[in-house]
């Protein structure tokens, strides 16, 4: 119900009561148009009224707006013919001409009192409803409706029930008027003076504020003591509905009422600090953040960011959920270092050459290149950009650890991020603050565990990120490690630029093929080969046992491992480029040893090659891992891994077919064309290897296989192998099982360089192999070979595969 419809129908309400009493107390004037009605004139002709959203009842005052032209015309048309009028109510009151079938079968002849022309044209009519009238049939439907109709007359012998009924009526009505704001009092006033029920039903139906079908049912009912029952219902369900609107109001008013008494007490309370000198608890926290934001050394642009948040904050409710969030986001603006540390690095090169060489053998190329950069530090005064650094070799060769040693070096503190496993770019740039529960990127979080602007930031396994719907990590990093960018890098959350121009970022990988392009391209690269067996062992004798002898609390003891029980640990129990098994065996050792002690027996103080396995149990790996004897078909591939480099053996059998070739080792596509390339020189060149001119290659299938079928394999580095052991089969000439090689091969038999030539070669001397044969391209590689594995293993040089098979092929 709108406003409008309120007004008229409070106004139609008050008219009507009105119209009642004056009627009960015999004051209607004189001129008013009853109709003396008598059962004689039952069927009459009406002109019709539709009316929409209301019902009249028979003995009750109601007004009428007519606004439509179907309508003047039948108040004309009665006014003409001396005609009663007939109010029937509209089904559907958005119909603006109605047919008789849109209205309901029955209605109220009504008498006309007055008539009011309104402002906006309309007009409006006091009447009083007479009798209810059944619709028989339909004069016409234009220019107005006019139908014929009979008047139906009530006769009510009042029974006992129907008094109680009355009653129980009156009781309901009575309840419904206390809670109801839209029925005026007078409309229970004047039910209470009404003894009939017919009377009394109609007379609450019309103060009742329910849809125009309920009302046209009470209409519709013609006996007065069912018409009551019915009305009993519509009455007990309007008060179940006033009942909970008066709960739901005195519920909303409790907790008004509750708010403005706290509000005035804490207003209260407030006066009474203030007075006191004393402020609250959220005001004083304002005035601390206040009093921080000033005090920090914020940039101008983000204390102007802070000082804004922080005046949303002072206008927060102290309870209003937003006010965390703000806290939280200014608490993060104010932990976060701003500015450099007036203390600069540590200048002293002869101070961070003792520091690497303390803690780090070998990784010569790393230390070169801190040293050069304190130097250049040290002359341009500030001016040299920061480095950013990649350090990529296989596990355990000690790329965390010479991160910590640059740090101590450089006297600035060194922090961690493991990237292994992180896909979503938010993990980096963080969270936008409208999401519950953001917070800053791992990058921004980091610097807060710094506490300054400059630590040595170590990436940790950046070769491991994925990437998924959520975004690319990598390519949120590549702001992060852009000297060009990362002096105003945009967290999420933080929404201010963030000055990373000063940290000394290290990034660690363990494949280099891992990393996106873009990002690799801005890093710079330094690479760490893996041990060779006499590094380690001096790696485990100067670094390792020592370290080892203090945690486990053997210092005193005098436990000692002679430098032949190191290699003999390093060839039997370890396989890898790094030295980390090997740190776990020999803790394996101090372990047992420390718990002897411990228990108060016997232990032994001297640790040789022929107790070892007291410790250790048997054996783990095969020191020599080269065939015993030459074969035809099998040759040795030198390959790399991202552990360092191992031996691979390559399988050739022929056999009778049809000339296909059956690749089998979980070989992936790049080693799979490799083989392709192999065969298709190999069947080029068969006369020129002595093969006789009967030998039909198409008539036989070629099997090759590398062993060792549940590691994947991949890379072109294997194609002379597979070319000897091809010549080989084909020839029925044994390889050399002393003689390891690698190379790519074009379908011209040129050998191409690759890569890794130094964890290869280290391998070779590691399984026992005595003679190399590498690409004549990879000669300039050699350099970072160690000395001692160059004149351990005799290195051919070669550029055609010619030459690869004088090498490795004997006389069949």
């Amino acid at each position: 119900m709108n406003n409008s419809d309120f007004s008229r129908f409070v106004w139609h309400l008050s008219e009507e009561f009105s119209f009642l009493n004056a009627a009960m107390q015999g004051n209607l004037p004189d001129d008013f148009p009853f109709d003396e009605l008598n059962e004689e004139d039952a069927i009459q002709e009406y002109p019709v009224l539709a009316a929409v959203d209301t019902v009249i009842y028979p003995r009750l005052a109601a007004p009428l707006f007519i606004g439509r032209e179907i309508s003047r015309r039948a108040l004309e048309a009665s006014q003409d013919y001396d005609l009663p009028l007939l109010v029937v109510a509209q089904r559907d009151p958005t119909i603006e001409n109605p047919s008789i079938e849109d209205l309901y079968g029955m209605g109220t002849e009504i008498a006309v009192g007055r008539v009011l022309r309104m402002p906006d044209g309309t007009q409006s009519l006091f009447c009083h409803g007479e009798v209810r009238v059944e619709i028989l049939e339909v004069v016409h439907e234009r220019p107005y409706l006019r139908v014929l109709g009979r008047r139906i007359f009530e006769q009510t012998e009042i029974a006992e029930d129907t008094e109680s009924l009355m009653r129980a009526v009156l009781a309901l009505y009575e309840k419904v008027v206390l809670l109801s704001q839209n029925i005026p009092e007078e409309a229970l006033v004047a039910a209470m003076n009404l003894d009939d029920p017919g009377w009394l039903s109609d007379l609450i139906a019309s103060t009742l504020t329910v849809s125009v079908a309920k009302r046209q049912s009470v209409l519709e009912t013609l006996d007065p003591v069912e018409r009551l029952r019915r009305v009993s219902v519509l009455l007990a369900e309007e008060l179940d509905v006033l009942e909970l609107e008066n709960q739901i109001h005195e519920q909303v008013q409790r907790q008004m009422d509750n708010s403005q008494r706290e509000y005035f007490l804490r207003e209260q309370i407030r006066a009474i600090q203030q007075e006191l000198g004393e402020g609250d608890e959220f005001n004083r926290e304002v005035v601390e953040l206040r009093e921080q934001i000033e005090n920090s050394s914020m940039p101008d642009e983000v204390r102007a960011k802070a000082e804004k948040e922080l005046a949303r904050l002072a206008a927060m409710p102290p309870m209003a959920p937003e006010t965390g969030i703000v806290r939280t986001y200014l608490e993060w603006l104010l932990e976060l270092p701003w500015q450099p540390p007036e203390e600069s690095d540590n200048m002293d090169i002869a101070h961070a050459e003792e520091v690497l060489n303390a803690y780090h053998y070998g990784l010569d190329k790393a230390k070169e290149r801190i040293l050069e950069h304190i130097a250049v530090r040290k002359l341009a005064a500030g001016e040299m950009r920061t480095p950013i650094l990649c350090f990529v070799g296989p596990p355990g060769t000690g790329k965390t650890s010479m991160g910590r040693s640059i740090a101590e070096a450089l006297g600035r503190k060194f922090v961690r991020v493991s990237l292994g496993g992180v896909r979503d770019e938010a993990e980096i740039r963080g969270h936008r603050r409208t999401y519950i529960g953001a917070m800053p990127g791992r990058i921004i979080q980091t610097m807060r565990t710094a506490g300054v602007l400059n630590p040595v930031f170590m990436l940790d396994e950046v070769d491991k990120m994925g990437f998924d719907f959520r975004g690319d990590p990598s390519a949120a990093l590549l702001e992060v490690l852009d000297p060009e960018q990362n002096h105003a890098f945009s967290d999420h959350y933080l929404d201010v630029p963030y000055d990373l121009s000063h940290v000394f970022f290290i990034a660690t990988a363990n494949n280099p093929y891992g990393i996106p392009p873009a990002l690799l391209d801005r890093m710079e690269v330094i690479e760490f080969p893996g041990y060779a067996d006499f590094e380690k062992n001096l790696i485990a004798r100067k670094f390792i046992i020592p370290r080892l002898l203090k945690e486990h609390g053997l210092q005193d003891y005098g436990l000692h491992f002679s430098p032949e029980t190191i290699d003999y640990i390093i060839n039997n129990y370890t396989y890898e480029a790094g030295v980390r098994n090997l740190e776990r065996e020999l803790a394996s050792i101090c372990r047992k040893i420390a718990r002897r002690v411990a228990e108060g027996k016997r232990a032994r103080r001297r640790i040789t090659p022929d107790v070892v396995h007291e410790f250790l149990g048997p054996v783990r790996y095969i020191q020599n891992r080269i065939e015993e004897e030459d074969q035809v078909g099998v040759a040795t591939s030198l390959a790399w891994t991202e552990a360092g480099g191992d031996l691979m053996q390559v399988e050739v059998m022929i056999m009778p077919g049809k000339g296909s070739l059956l690749l089998t080792g979980q070989l992936g596509e790049v080693m799979q064309e490799s083989a392709q390339a192999a065969l298709s020189y190999a069947r080029a060149h068969l006369a020129d290897y002595g093969v006789s001119e009967d030998f039909d290659i198409d008539k036989v299938d070629i099997h090759i296989h590398v062993p060792e079928g549940a590691i994947p394999k991949d890379g072109p580095s294997a194609g002379v192998t597979l070319v000897t052991a091809l010549i080989s089969a084909l020839t029925n000439r044994p390889v050399r099982r002393e003689v390891g090689m690698t190379g790519e091969i074009t379908l011209r038999g040129r050998v191409l360089p690759i890569g890794g030539l130094k964890e290869k070669l280290l391998t070779a001397h590691r399984g026992g192999l005595k003679q190399v044969i590498i690409p004549q391209g990879n000669e300039k590689d050699l350099v970072d070979v160690p000395r001692h594995i160059r004149r351990a293993l005799d290195i051919k040089l070669v550029s055609h595969v010619e030459q690869v098979l004088a090498l490795a092929l004997l006389e069949g």
